[in-house]
């Protein structure tokens, strides 16, 4: 699976983060805590959700989460100041709020990448929503 949120791109079958057309050099942990942020961006994440999900449970401090949650700003260009893609819910956890498009890449998957249209001009009609799919950009 490909995640595509604003210049960067997760291939989570690559195990790899680009940012333009850079990889970013990445620990296999901060790839696993985001891509877990991505898929649950539909709701707050709790601490203990990570430590369940990503550290399987084990006992870790907050000081090693933190360390993870700020590589993974870091990684995507976003600090704990700007919060652009991370925010952080004080006493409650963190949510993956950047917009982001994916592509499953799995053979035999059907493909739906949505491409940004800045105005409706750009490429024909503008969906409500404000995105067209890629079979009608082509």
């Amino acid at each position: 699976m490909r995640y595509f949120f604003e210049d960067c791109a997760l291939d989570t079958e690559r195990r790899e983060l680009r940012r333009g057309p850079d990889v970013v050099p990445t620990a296999p942990q901060v790839l696993d805590l985001l891509e877990y942020l991505i898929r649950s961006r539909d709701r707050v994440v709790s601490k203990d959700d990570f430590v369940n999900t990503i550290w399987n449970g084990r006992i870790v401090s907050d000081a090693a989460v933190t360390t993870r949650l700020n590589a993974v700003r870091r990684a995507i260009g976003d600090s704990g100041q700007q919060q652009r893609l991370l925010k952080t819910f004080p006493r409650k956890g963190f949510r993956f709020v950047g917009a982001v498009h994916d592509e499953d890449r799995r053979p035999g998957a059907a493909v739906a990448i949505a491409v940004a249209v800045t105005s409706a001009n750009a490429v024909g009609e503008r969906l409500s929503a404000g995105w067209l799919q890629a079979s009608e950009v082509a």
